[in-house]
């Protein structure tokens, strides 16, 4: 048995109703990362100096060096790029995330007073902008609790919210077992909020963004100019609105930095982007808390009981009689490499149904012949299974007439004497007079044209048979 732990389905075909405040068709968070002074640096005790997210192309570590040009890029963020931007988000009154990282936030008390003067939510983007994905579990763990810690001592309150950035395998585990956090953004993978479960913790995600991000201005291929990221966001901005519009709305993130959208030629773009979008009725321009606090208590999390976290006993026992009478294709489904996308009705009936197609004729056969009669004996006698009662009667089998009774015996005898097995077929895919019409049609052939059939109609009976039970 392996379990396999990534999420393909998330909120599968039907996404849930956002419900936005107001009816807004969309939902457009604004995101400003604030990384300026807790980059690498010889400075803040790494063993060389940042090379990530810049406008010097190429730009690669210098080991136990400091990198001038570098460190002044980042300068530039702070000193003019951030204030260029508060201009630009103030004057609109448009609410704003920051992500900042903790130690530089407190190296930029000016910054810092602005943002909490604007109301803007500031939550943590990890204690140092570093690469985590080779750091120990234990160092990580201590530099969020550190981050924690520091983030209190300088903006007066915890962090409610979470985004490392350059993360770990353990991150999202890592912060969400702190338990202090209303949501954490470390996925790119969706675009509404969901609930994640480790342990008996519910913890909120709001997936965030790296393509309708400014960092493409400092990577290849990218942004060179504001008006291909006007018309990256405009496009993306065209496309949910319509889909709210259509009943569908969703969430639109938007990343940006202080040293990368703050230059003047780039950030005409952003300015015109949010004139746009601030021109169409039903927008909500919300902080992620807000969108956190409106998800809890609007789609507050349900626990359901998971077919990829069951037992083999339970497993079997929920879906042992998916496949009349034969507990053997679950016990061997629950082998199979199942995870979340086979929590729901889609991905049970994959699994039991490759054991199916992968089983022997003889086993196959076996199950054809577990099944009862149409209208038969066994179900005069009131001796189906409760799913075979049920389906017989959604086709009103179980009130057939003197004659209609005697027409389906005759059928049954004659269709079971030519193929070996009795005639299969989706019950409440049907009326009484289609079941009757494909008997007539389906008795003349050939035993393995019908015995193909017949495994295609158990297959579509489990399907209906587990929507009964799962999403």
């Amino acid at each position: 048995m392996t379990r396999y732990p990534r999420d393909f389905r998330g909120h599968g075909p039907d996404a849930p109703d956002p419900q936005w405040p107001g009816g807004a068709k969309i939902a457009i968070s604004l995101v400003l990362n604030y990384e300026e002074g807790g980059e690498n640096n010889l400075l803040h005790g790494d063993a060389q100096s940042e090379a990530f997210l810049s406008d010097i192309a190429g730009a690669a570590p210098w080991p136990g060096q400091r990198h001038w040009n570098m460190e002044s890029i980042y300068d530039y963020g702070a000193r003019a790029g951030f204030w260029r931007l508060h201009r630009l988000f103030t004057t609109r009154d448009l609410p704003v995330t920051v992500y900042g990282v903790t130690s530089a936030l407190a190296r930029n008390p000016e910054q810092v007073a602005a943002m909490q003067a604007a109301g803007w939510e500031i939550a943590s983007h990890g204690l140092k902008w570093v690469d985590h994905r080779d750091m120990p579990q234990d160092e990580e763990r201590a530099q969020i609790d550190e981050a924690f810690r520091l983030h209190q001592e300088v903006t007066g309150a915890a962090p409610q919210g979470w985004y490392t950035g350059r993360c770990s395998m353990n991150t999202v585990r890592l912060t969400a077992e702190t338990r202090k956090l209303a949501w954490i953004s470390d996925t790119y993978d969706d675009d509404l909020p969901y609930w994640m479960e480790l342990g008996d913790h519910d913890q909120l995600v709001i997936p965030y963004t790296l393509e309708a991000n400014d960092m493409r201005f400092a990577t290849a291929p990218g942004y060179i100019t504001g008006e291909q990221f006007f018309q990256y966001l405009k496009d993306t901005f065209d496309t949910l609105y319509a889909e709210g519009e259509a009943g569908r709305a969703k969430m639109f993130s938007i990343g940006l930095h202080n040293r990368l959208i703050g230059r003047p030629g780039k950030v005409a773009g952003l300015q015109r982007f949010l004139d746009y979008a601030m021109g169409h009725a039903g927008v909500w321009f919300p902080r992620r808390i807000d969108i956190a606090r409106h998800w809890a208590t609007t789609h507050p999390h349900q626990r359901i009981e998971r077919p990829s976290q069951m037992t083999k006993a339970r497993f079997t026992e929920r879906f042992g009689g998916i496949y009349e009478h034969s507990p053997w294709i679950a016990e061997r489904a629950h082998a199979l490499e199942l995870g979340p996308a086979h929590d729901c009705a889609a991905g049970v009936h994959s699994a039991l149904t490759r054991m199916f197609r992968s089983a022997s004729p003889a086993e196959k056969l076996a199950v054809l012949q577990a099944h009862p009669d149409l209208a038969g004996k066994l179900a005069a006698a009131k001796r189906l299974t409760p799913e075979s009662t049920a389906e017989q009667a959604s086709a009103a089998l179980d009130a057939l007439t003197d004659a209609e009774r005697a027409a389906f015996e005759r059928l049954n005898t004659d269709y079971v004497a030519k193929h070996g097995f009795p005639f299969i077929i989706a019950v409440r895919d049907n009326t009484k007079d289609s079941i009757l019409a494909a008997f007539h049609a389906r008795i003349a052939n050939g035993t393995a044209t019908e015995f193909a059939t017949a495994c295609a109609q158990v297959e579509r009976i489990a399907a209906l048979r587990l929507k009964d039970l799962l999403p």
